[in-house]
């Protein structure tokens, strides 16, 4: 579509000739119209990550702020 478009407006501006001459090879030749790209794996990522945050000890980390953060809450709640 943007091919189109770009011919149209070098044919509407056919006086210019020299213009088109000098403009045309970056319009045409460094067009990009598509790109490439892969699906991503939600699964696999969601696997990769989780299995990454036990391996690196994260869980310890997680599971001792919890028990530290409900002992603060029982020793700072009035009741």
């Amino acid at each position: 579509m943007a091919v189109v478009e770009v011919q149209a407006l070098m044919s509407v501006v056919t006086g210019f000739h020299s213009l088109i001459d000098l403009v045309s090879p970056w319009l045409t030749d460094g067009l990009v119209l598509a790109q490439q790209f892969e699906e991503p794996d939600i699964l696999g990522q969601i696997q990769q990550a989780f299995n990454n945050f036990i391996e690196s000890g994260q869980v310890w980390a997680f599971l001792i702020g919890l028990v530290i953060g409900y002992i603060f809450r029982g020793m700072s709640s009035f009741g």
